[in-house]
């Protein structure tokens, strides 16, 4: 709807120049966002959306809060079936649907076939037909105040088998004998095995490395620069092995892939039918996941996700996914997570078949995502929206939205799981975020446009690559100050930090190349 259904004393107060007026009609267009009026109540949600990416912090921060309270909520806010004997019929489980009229006007799909969801009033009503094996679905309600995800999981194991028959009882009078007869036999049986055998000799205790344990890696305040690759034309992404013994390097200029070995620095390409963009590593290293699309203009073609072997170097298969997949990366339950650029939302698939499992909806447009150490916390950046999406990984539902730093492109988490890091591109700063309390700290001033950001293995350095003033920002992360801006090649795109702890790599956009950097102190 048109906010033009607004009156036009509280349209002149949305547009004021008056930072104060702007806030104070926030609470009036959250009161008519909840109304009955429908169509009033769209034109203040797109109000409120439209405040939500204000230059003012204190007007984002208080329009991000009413849309938090213009939503729906359900109870229960996911259905478990739990474990059920194959061969049971659908079973139903009831969702009530709370929230204000607008929110309530919805529709409901289902992931799956064996799912059905059936609106009823502020009843939803999902039903599940079991069949053999662990099941997890979704169903999505739609509406104009943005749409939910109500997680649906179920069980349905082997049956049982029979129990044996009992053993049939024996005399009693007959079970002393028969034992102290085999006992008798046993001790010969024993006796004559020993006799016939040569002595046993005990092995030696394992032996035990002398010295103290190896030392602890520790990163630098000051990296170095320690070589640079060539590879593809316009790198983008990168990624490193699990064992860091190999780095991975989307293409953006290309439709290749380059494999390059980090111990000879040799480079391998993997050609892809289009264009390469961003890289990830699945948790045991077997698989590669290149995001892909062809932009012309506007006209956005090619979206997917390449499934790369990374023992034999051949494509698998390509995944279908929503408009301009970005950054996209594997999360602890071994899932796959793509931030969806075009879509506003981010893209789940299942570990193992890659079944698109469910997508989260956040606010425009999603740039990357990282997790919490626990696997309980998924976090993306909102770049056009100025905020930064939360999302429970139980659940699969954002539960939060954070207003941070201007244009925010990248997220990493630090390995103990305490701290998020959020490079803001036109802000030109770092916010750290706790990721406990979700309470933030900065901004941090960095380089111009910072692209992409990434953390030591000992959580001691934030590292981000500044694509504005090519060089790479070094933040020490338990105070944002900044220890070090190092000089890398043209156009540093992003940034990726191997497991060992020892090296980073920065891919250069215009040199075509992929800067080393020594991380250790």
């Amino acid at each position: 709807m048109s906010e033009t259904r607004l009156p036009a004393k509280l349209r002149k107060r949305i547009t004021s120049v008056n930072r104060d007026v702007r806030v104070r009609v926030i609470a009036e267009l959250e009161r008519l966002a909840t109304g009955a009026d429908t169509d009033r109540a769209a034109a203040a949600l797109d109000a409120l959306s439209a405040l939500a990416t204000d230059d003012s912090l204190a007007v984002r921060e208080a329009a991000s809060a009413a849309l938090g309270r213009t939503t729906i909520s359900l109870d229960p806010d996911r259905v478990d079936f739990g474990d059920l004997v194959p061969g049971t019929s659908r079973v139903v489980a009831e969702v009530t649907i709370g929230g204000p009229p607008l929110a309530r006007a919805l529709t409901a799909t289902a992931s799956d076939p064996a799912l059905r969801a059936t609106l009823d009033g502020d009843r939803l009503r999902v039903s599940w037909l079991p069949s053999a094996g662990a099941f997890r679905g979704t169903v999505t309600l739609h509406g104009p105040a943005g749409d939910t995800n109500l997680l649906v999981t179920g069980q349905a194991g082997a049956a049982s088998p029979p129990s044996p028959p009992s053993p049939r009882p024996r005399s009693r009078r007959r079970w002393p004998v028969v034992a102290a007869a085999v006992a008798v036999l046993l001790l010969i049986a024993g006796a004559w095995t020993l006799l016939d055998q040569p002595p046993r000799v005990s092995p030696p205790p394992t032996a035990r490395p002398a010295g103290p344990p190896p030392p602890r890696l520790v990163s630098s305040p000051k990296p170095r620069v320690a070589g640079t690759i060539p590879v593809g034309a316009e790198p983008e992404g990168v990624a490193v092995s699990p064992d860091s013994s190999t780095v991975y390097v989307a293409n953006q200029g290309a439709r290749v892939l380059s494999v390059i070995d980090a111990a000879s620095r040799r480079v391998t390409p993997v050609t892809l039918r289009n264009t390469a963009r961003f890289v990830a590593v699945s948790r045991d290293g077997r698989t590669v996941f290149v995001s892909m699309y062809e932009k012309t203009g506007t006209v956005i073609s090619g979206s997917g996700v390449a499934v790369v072997d990374a023992a034999t170097r051949t494509v698998r298969r390509y995944l279908a996914t929503g408009a301009q997949p970005y950054d996209l990366a594997v999360a602890p339950d071994d899932r796959l997570w793509v931030p969806i650029h075009g879509g506003r939302s981010v893209e789940i698939y299942a570990a193992g078949d890659l079944r698109l499992v469910t997508r989260v909806f956040v606010p425009k447009n999603p740039h990357s995502v990282a997790f919490s150490a626990d696997g309980q916390r998924a976090f993306t950046p909102d770049h056009e929206s100025n905020s930064m999406s939360v999302i429970d990984m139980r659940t699969d539902r954002r539960v939060a939205t954070l207003a941070v730093s201007r244009a925010p492109h990248s997220v990493a988490v630090t390995p103990d799981g305490r701290k998020v890091i959020v490079a803001a591109w036109e802000a030109g700063a770092v916010d750290i975020i706790d990721a406990l309390t979700l309470g933030r700290a900065g901004p941090f001033r960095v380089g111009y446009h910072p692209q992409s950001v990434a953390v030591a293995v000992d959580g001691g350095f934030a590292y981000t690559v500044n694509e504005g003033d090519a060089t790479v920002s070094v933040i020490r992360v338990r105070d944002g100050r900044v220890t070090a801006t190092i000089p890398v090649g043209d156009s540093p795109r992003t940034v990726a930090v191997a497991p060992d702890g020892r090296f980073a790599y920065v891919t250069n956009g215009h040199d075509n190349t992929v800067s080393v950097l020594s991380l250790a102190a």
